[in-house]
């Protein structure tokens, strides 16, 4: 079952290091290809108007209360959260500047080509859509292993530091996140519970169909 996976598969197409910046092609086009597929799974989350996913919810917020679009605000946050891993002795890998910049440049492209649905019905289950989407894409670029993305470094990185559980870690960084978001004007609803309750079982899933695809 693909809910009992606890490792990261590797294919013939996987960095054999997190830190290499030469990867061969068939590594950087699914990096790509993978983060592609999940700014377009965040950015219909919020085209959807069900509530957005944590850090969409502080990025929304951001841009509600400055000039940013939604894209450029969430930017700014994962490079706010890089600088945070010096103090964590992080270190990123091309997977994580590429994370930055795409994931950014696919929700403002999202946002701005496809129109919201107006039927209820078909809001929830693009919401639903979109945190499959979101959980396939992670599983296409964890996979290529180029590096962890802004906000998994940042749970790695303060879980070694604390020696705190990683799923205390990352809900501590999920809540903290969302309630900074929706003081400033976030989005938060049924399509934030979907996406907490979801993208885990969702990240598993991507993570089990690329190892058995390719394997």
């Amino acid at each position: 079952m693909f809910l009992s996976i606890k490792n990261i598969p590797k294919v013939n197409w996987s960095s054999n290091e997190s830190l290499n910046f030469k990867p061969k092609f068939s590594t950087s086009f699914f990096l790509i290809f993978g983060l592609t597929i999940f700014g377009l799974g965040e950015g219909l989350l919020i085209l959807s108007t069900t509530g957005n996913s944590p850090w969409s919810v502080l990025a929304e917020g951001i841009s509600l209360n400055s000039n940013l679009s939604i894209g450029a605000a969430t930017f700014v946050v994962s490079v706010g959260v890089l600088f945070l891993w010096i103090f964590l002795k992080q270190k990123p890998g091309l997977g994580t500047i590429f994370n930055i910049i795409v994931i950014a440049a696919m929700i403002d492209f999202t946002l701005n080509y496809f129109q919201p649905p107006s039927s209820l019905f078909i809001k929830y289950l693009l919401a639903v859509l979109s945190v499959i989407l979101v959980g396939f894409g992670s599983g296409i670029y964890l996979v290529a292993n180029l590096g962890p993305g802004p906000r998994d470094g940042l749970m790695t990185g303060l879980t070694k530091t604390t020696n705190l559980p990683i799923a205390l870690v990352r809900a501590f960084l999920e809540i903290t996140v969302v309630i900074i978001g929706w003081y400033l004007g976030g989005t938060v609803g049924v399509g934030t519970l979907i996406f907490a309750f979801g993208i885990g079982p969702c990240v598993a899933l991507g993570l089990f169909l690329v190892g058995k695809i390719f394997n």
